[in-house]
């Protein structure tokens, strides 16, 4: 009879050791390598799914990015929408930085006027200032915080616009040489784009990008020397449409491009050379002389006070 009752608990105590097992050796099976799909994995490549590629950013790339975007736009609204075109045009020619948008722009500036608020109204209420004092500041941190966006994205924009300047005879030199060797005007585009990683390049591989997606040529040129913003560019851009248009040997346009965009580079630095002295004036006056003044007459000042007294 206690034979009887026991029978039950042992099957069920070999039911449970035989689940262990099998749940053991499932464990053993998933952390060995998978030795076949590694030896397949180095003649076939797997292609990725969308949610494994976006797994593999970074937490910040993912949400924290996105998110900051989101709120930017939305306080983006709140701004002044008239010059948001024109907004759109500066971001443009400043290489579109962090692929802000204009309403994104916008919304930095208004954080940044809040920010400054707050901070310099929380610095003037605990200096104990008159309120007319502490209300002047606090407006005066609001003004910097809302124009200091703007005054580096005009930096950006003439940091841009010379680095295009400097590149670009020499890309039109190459430009003319591939072209007189038989290639088309789009080849050798791509030619120059590939040799240098400037920003000129950037906007040539853009352009044809452009094109390949079916967009006219000139159009594609002007909106090159839109986003550039450069009165060399503009020139280079007018003298390529109007030889496409008239049939004229765009080798003999890209040789006349060269050689005036040589005599303009010559033509900057004579003009830098000729500013030099006047800009090394200042720094004469107001540093260099004074120093002068003292090693000079230094030992003189104690014999001038002396025969004075």
């Amino acid at each position: 009879m206690a034979l009887t009752q026991l029978i039950p608990l042992i099957g069920f105590g070999v039911l449970v050791l035989l689940g262990i097992g099998l749940v053991a050796f499932g464990l053993r099976r998933t952390s060995q390598p998978d030795v076949i799909g590694s030896r397949l994995s180095q003649f076939t490549e797997r292609t990725m799914t969308l949610e494994e590629l976006e797994l593999q950013q970074p937490f910040s790339q993912r949400v924290i990015l996105p998110m900051l975007r989101g709120m930017l736009l939305w306080i983006g609204r709140y701004g002044p929408k008239q010059s948001a075109e024109r907004m759109r045009l500066n971001l443009q020619q400043a290489g579109n930085p962090g692929n802000l948008q204009p309403m994104q722009f916008a919304g930095i500036r208004i954080v940044l006027a809040a920010v400054l608020f707050i901070i310099f109204g929380f610095v003037t209420t605990s200096q104990k200032m008159e309120w007319t004092q502490a209300a002047m500041y606090t407006a005066l941190g609001a003004v910097l915080g809302y124009l200091l966006p703007s005054m580096w994205l005009g930096q950006e924009i003439k940091k841009r616009k010379k680095n295009i300047v400097k590149s670009l005879p020499d890309a039109i030199d190459l430009l003319c040489i591939s072209v007189e060797a038989g290639l088309s005007f789009d080849q050798a585009l791509t030619r120059v784009s590939d040799k240098w990683e400037n920003e000129l390049c950037k906007e040539f591989k853009r352009m044809l990008t452009d094109v390949r997606l079916g967009r006219v040529r000139r159009e594609a040129l002007r909106d090159m020397s839109a986003r550039c913003g450069v009165d060399d560019v503009q020139t280079f851009v007018a003298a390529v449409i109007q030889a496409e248009q008239l049939g004229v040997s765009m080798s003999r346009i890209l040789r006349i491009q060269s050689d005036q965009m040589r005599l303009r580079r010559r033509q900057r630095a004579e003009e830098e050379a000729h500013k030099a002295p006047i800009k090394m004036l200042f720094p004469m006056v107001f540093l260099i002389f004074p120093s002068l003044f003292v090693v000079i007459l230094g030992p003189a000042v104690p014999r001038i006070m002396s025969g004075l007294g």
